[in-house]
């Protein structure tokens, strides 16, 4: 299983020296963050929820090796981080006794070999590096069986008004769409999300990724931004032009980064030409109004006498 970053080594010694030993030996295959004492390892690790693996010397002033992996081990979330002893002095049997019993997975007697050491890093390392691997992926799963139930009542809720729903996901991908969409952009039904690339300004080809950044979708997407009822004219799979009220609002994780967004639609072209038949009407009214107003003007007969 290839990891996309290299592994995280804390090294923790009291003697400047010999950290730069250990950064030496393990700099090409791992990032090393040392540490001079226990307490600034156990700051180190507060800090940082990355380390793979634990170097630890026994014997340093103040809190030894011993009592740091001790208080390691009483952290729930730093508990499967494989901590690895590494001593001169300590190197008998009782010492490496107790270095498991506090926690140690290994333990080496310095000199050491580097090969071996660089070897069994890169083992202690993989069994972290891929729980957190699996842990992450199972975590996108879940993100993206929850938007799409999400996707799911929100489509269903508003399947019956005359409302075009859009699921995007966090990358513009429209996932779901209800059957108003396809209404709205005369599709002969709502798998046609392929086409939806004819849309101006909305979609690119193969309706994946959005083409408008500046739009109400991409402004969801990219700054979380919620827009309500903008105008905006779109190409109809048909190639008639119509025009929509679009609203967008970004879809959130519980930890409040945005994972998609629901887009509404709405076709306001009828209601448009309503209102531009209207004012013509109106417009031609005041303009034979004017007309009347001024041939009573010119012969002195009232607008009312003119018009019998």
């Amino acid at each position: 299983m290839a990891f996309p970053r290299k592994p995280i080594v804390l090294a923790v010694d009291d003697k400047p020296g010999n950290l730069l030993a250990l950064v030496a030996v393990l700099e090409e295959e791992c990032d090393v963050l040392p540490a001079n004492s226990g307490p600034e390892a156990i700051a180190l690790l507060e800090r940082r929820g990355d380390i793979d693996v634990v170097l630890l010397d026994v014997q340093m002033p103040g809190m030894d090796g011993f009592e740091t992996a001790t208080r390691i081990r009483e952290v729930e979330a730093w508990r499967d981080i494989p901590i690895i002893f590494v001593t001169a002095v300590y190197v008998e049997d009782p010492h490496i006794k107790r270095g498991y019993e506090v926690g140690g997975m290994d333990y080496f007697g310095k000199p050491f070999d580097p090969d071996i050491l660089k070897k069994k890093i890169a083992v202690y390392a993989s069994f972290r590096m891929k729980a957190e691997f699996l842990r992450e992926k199972e975590r996108h799963i879940r993100e993206s069986e929850e938007l799409l139930r999400v996707g799911r009542r929100l489509s269903a809720m508003l399947e019956s008004l005359p409302v075009g729903v859009l699921i995007a996901d966090a990358g513009g991908v429209i996932c779901q769409s209800n059957e108003e969409v396809s209404r709205i952009l005369k599709a002969v039904d709502p798998q046609q999300a392929d086409d939806y690339g004819e849309i101006v300004g909305w979609w690119d080809e193969g309706g994946r990724m959005l083409k408008d950044q500046d739009g109400p979708l991409g402004r969801a997407l990219r700054h979380g931004e919620t827009s309500h009822s903008e105008r905006i004219r779109i190409r109809c799979l048909d190639g008639t032009e119509k025009s929509i009220l679009a609203s967008a609002s970004p879809l959130r994780h519980l930890d409040g980064r945005i994972a998609g967004a629901v887009v509404l639609v709405q076709d306001i072209t009828e209601t448009e030409k309503i209102a531009v038949d209207l004012q013509e009407r109106v417009t031609r009214l005041v303009g034979v109004g004017m007309e009347l107003e001024e041939a009573s003007q010119g012969s002195g007969a009232s607008p009312a006498a003119l018009s019998r």
